[in-house]
């Protein structure tokens, strides 16, 4: 029966020249070596090696022999290591910066994939520190801040919309949207309930700063829940209305749980990246995350 470990000393040895070099190569004992390359003699049924007082000299069937397997020796060798790293990615700790408000739709995704997760939720600028600094491994970022150490990988784009809960009548905002009357809209949305993740109401601001053309809106929001998944839940029971990413929309949306009442075409998208430091053996996982959330932005 053929041994693969007899053909991996034969190849050390080889190389080396050397039985205690190719023992320190394998990291096994210069005996093991020895009995290793006797017992490949053995089944070839030819002398491999000339001892000398510095080392070993290979014979012309050791020549010939190398010839014959170097190369799928060299293949089988690449494809255990690409094995090997692939199984210790799937199943090491890795740590992802992310929003707290991106989190249900883009950063629970990833526990599908990875056995072993540590999350953190930060801004931005937050996150591009931790990942600079090597605190955290990767960041789902909505701000591209390549630098020399670090790469970003574009998954997709996002876009602010307007959702509310199921039981508002939309037929006066329809008959609004289709005039372009947007005075009348303004008016329409400043009557309702309003529900915000943040006291500073970025996304009402942005908004109406891109559709109305105006820095600040008038209205005052009702309800402030610290969370864009848990203000959704919260409009999916109770009447009024709110601005929020659409990717984290579309699932309740789809589930019948909220109405989108209107995605602008005057609000521009907003582009998403993955980002971690460059030569940090990631790469192989970056691509995998940067796969399942272009799936999910698709």
């Amino acid at each position: 029966m053929v041994n693969l470990e007899w053909y991996r000393t034969f190849k050390s040895v080889y190389k080396n020249k050397n039985f205690s070099l190719a023992a320190k190569e394998l990291f096994i004992s210069q005996p093991a070596v020895s009995q290793q390359i006797g017992m490949l003699e053995a089944h070839v049924g030819y002398k491999l090696f000339n001892r000398k007082s510095k080392g070993v000299e290979p014979t012309e069937y050791a020549n010939l022999l190398n010839n014959l397997i170097i190369e799928a020796l060299d293949r089988l060798e690449n494809v255990e290591n690409g094995f090997r790293a692939k199984a210790f990615n799937a199943n090491r700790l890795i740590s992802v910066g992310i929003s707290q408000h991106l989190f249900s739709n883009l950063g629970s995704v990833l526990i599908s994939k990875f056995d072993f997760i540590d999350f953190n939720f930060q801004d931005d600028d937050t996150l591009f520190e931790l990942v600079n600094s090597k605190k955290i491994d990767f960041a789902i970022v909505t701000k591209k801040l390549d630098t020399y150490d670090t790469i970003q990988q574009e998954v997709g784009e996002i876009k602010p919309v307007v959702i509310g809960s199921n039981d508002i009548d939309i037929t006066e905002l329809e008959l609004h949207l289709a005039a372009a009357d947007w005075n009348a809209t303004e008016a329409w949305l400043n009557e309702k309930r309003w529900y915000t993740f943040d006291a500073r109401i970025p996304h009402i601001k942005l908004f109406w700063l891109y559709v109305f053309d105006k820095k600040r809106p008038s209205l005052i929001p009702n309800y402030i829940i610290p969370s864009e998944y848990e203000m959704m839940e919260t409009i999916s029971k109770n009447q009024g209305i709110g601005i929020t990413w659409n990717c984290n929309a579309k699932s309740f949306i789809e589930q019948k749980k909220i109405q989108l009442l209107w995605d602008s075409e005057k609000m521009p998208t907003t582009a998403v990246y993955v980002m971690c430091r460059k030569n940090n053996n990631f790469d192989t996982i970056l691509d995998e995350i940067t796969l399942m959330l272009q799936k999910v932005l698709s």
